[in-house]
């Protein structure tokens, strides 16, 4: 996708993805003039018409327009907005099943202050903060749990994208750009920003990012099909591509060997990567349209992943090949994505589900437990834990941030 489409993405399809590709299609109704003008390019978003939100979801998806800089006025806003939830409500979601079990978890949700900043990735900081990206409003926002305060950071590139988020070991959180072209630093104890542009034109939307065992920083290039790697001291970048074409790196997990591993989430395969020589091993998935989009590592060195299109869990042996898989509670539709590993028990959340869902898989038993996230929980990308070892979740259409307390 090029940066143009990409940014296209951002800023129109959050609006425009459920409308008809030509103006002269739209339904009839006050509110269809608006429509037309605002969103003249989603042409290019036609794969996902249909789809529709919620009210509260179009409401928010309009908000996260005008932080990208759509110009709508107060009223616009008010005719805009109950006519896409009119003419497009949400379907074809899964209904979420909730299994039940003996584990016991609690939620708190904090709300981010900008409406519709669309957190993105959480973070927890060793400090005991939770952190987010605040995609469409171009912040990193902190929470803390004790208070309830949030505090947004402003970036320095208009329209960056904020996206995967890491701590460094001195505090700093490092986050991508997805729409900047770049990986950036923020300090939390002076707001300074650090950015390091990609150093290939073609590498236009960093993506997610993790730290190595020697403080090299890595991460993905989705649509750009790279793997990159930034040293923090010399500021160098280097970028590798995988042996499969568009292959999609996205999720990424470090085993206990220092061994990087990557889901390809174009192709059903999962890629090592090699930190000291460089080399990239890709483990094909035996069924053809797997898609995996996020990965985490128990401590037997098994690579879990949440296959986002067919609705399963996946567990990858890389010593045999072996791979096993579990069809989710709520079935093909329910789209796993954000997944942690918490004491080697599996924790993710079903995106599609509606509601969206927490999901418990204990490896030992091979059973499901599940909760429905309060106010929706859509939808839920990335994930994170605690040091207390604790589930924290980002939900970027409710704009909200979420910790789950889980059983010690």
């Amino acid at each position: 996708m090029s940066r143009k489409s990409l940014l296209s993405l951002m800023a129109a399809a959050l609006l425009c993805s459920s409308l008809p590709a030509w103006s002269q299609n739209l339904p009839e109704g006050k509110g269809k003039e608006i429509a037309a003008a605002k969103c003249n390019s989603c042409h290019a978003l036609e794969a996902r018409v249909g789809n529709g939100y919620t009210a509260k979801g179009w409401a928010t998806a309009v908000r996260m327009m005008t932080n990208h800089g759509v110009p709508l006025s107060k009223e616009e806003i008010a005719t805009l907005t109950p006519y896409l939830a009119r003419n497009y409500p949400e379907k074809n979601k899964a209904d979420a099943v909730v299994v039940p079990g003996p584990a016991k978890v609690s939620m708190k949700i904090w709300q981010a202050p900008t409406p519709g900043s669309r957190p993105h990735d959480p973070l927890a900081a060793r400090d005991g903060s939770l952190w987010y990206s605040g995609q469409m409003a171009n912040v990193l926002g902190r929470v803390d749990p004790k208070t309830g305060r949030v505090k947004e950071y402003p970036l320095k590139t208009a329209h960056s994208g904020p996206h995967g988020l890491v701590e460094d070991q001195d505090g700093n959180i490092w986050y991508t750009g997805n729409t900047g072209a770049l990986i950036g630093k923020l300090d939390p104890k002076t707001g300074t920003v650090t950015e390091y542009p990609m150093p290939d034109p073609q590498a236009k939307d960093p993506h997610t990012l993790i730290f190595d065992k020697a403080g090299i920083l890595w991460f993905t290039v989705q649509n750009a099909n790279r793997i990159g790697r930034l040293d923090p001291k010399s500021g160098e970048i280097k970028l590798l591509t995988p042996p499969t074409p568009k292959s999609r790196p996205y999720g990424m997990a470090l085993n206990s060997k220092g061994t990087l591993y990557v889901v390809q989430f174009g192709v059903n395969s999962v890629a090592a990567v090699d930190p000291a020589t460089l080399q990239i091993k890709e483990y094909k998935l035996p069924d053809p349209g797997a898609r995996p989009r996020r990965i985490a590592i128990t401590s037997d060195d098994r690579v879990w992943y949440t296959d986002y299109s067919r609705g399963y869990l996946g567990r990858l042996d890389p010593a045999t090949g072996k791979v096993s898989e579990w069809q989710s509670p709520s079935g093909p539709k329910s789209a796993p994505y954000g997944i942690s590993a918490i004491q080697d028990v599996i924790w993710y959340s079903e995106s599609e589900a509606r509601p969206n869902t927490v999901v418990r898989f204990d490896p030992k038993t091979e059973k499901f437990q599940s909760w429905a996230i309060p106010g929706g929980g859509n939808i839920v990308r990335n994930t994170d834990v605690t040091k207390d070892g604790d589930f924290v979740l980002a939900n970027s259409l409710v704009n909200t941030v979420t910790l789950v307390t889980v059983p010690k």
